[in-house]
């Protein structure tokens, strides 16, 4: 991980947000949002990394992080991964696709979600979730490749 004042600032909003909030296996889940970005590369990745779920599971916004001094590269990705209900699953992911920054954010996270070793008891529900979520890092690593 790239430690700087702004990825530091972004660590503890991210431990302020999701402190008392726990993943499906009951561990805490703040562990999640610090495993993606320590696989991060620089400091919008890792910032983004760390406040990807943010805006969507606390009460933070984007203009309360615009207001903290975060640039604008990251507000975008938060942006564009904070998901809006009304839109269709793919089409949120086609959109993070268009966004480098947002793209290798989200990769990290469906592959860390799609996991299933991280759950003591694996359902029929999480085994579903997984091949959604092989198929949105499918459409990404598409969208990925066709940058390149």
């Amino acid at each position: 991980m790239v430690y700087t004042a702004m990825t530091r600032k972004a660590m503890q909003i991210c431990f302020d947000a999701h402190k008392d909030q726990v993943d499906k296996s009951g561990l805490p889940y703040v562990f999640h949002p610090f495993h993606l970005a320590e696989q991060m590369t620089d400091e919008e990745t890792v910032c983004t990394a760390l406040l990807h779920d943010v805006v969507e599971d606390s009460s933070y916004t984007l203009a309360d992080l615009e207001a903290m001094g975060f640039p604008q590269a990251v507000l975008e990705a938060v942006g564009l991964m904070t998901h809006d209900p009304a839109v269709p699953y793919m089409d949120y992911v086609a959109a993070i696709g268009s966004h480098p920054i947002a793209r290798a954010v989200k990769l990290a996270d469906l592959r860390h979600n799609s996991d299933l070793s991280r759950l003591d008891i694996i359902t029929d529900r999480d085994r579903m979730r997984a091949e959604k979520y092989a198929a949105a890092i499918t459409l990404l690593e598409s969208m990925e490749k066709k940058e390149i």
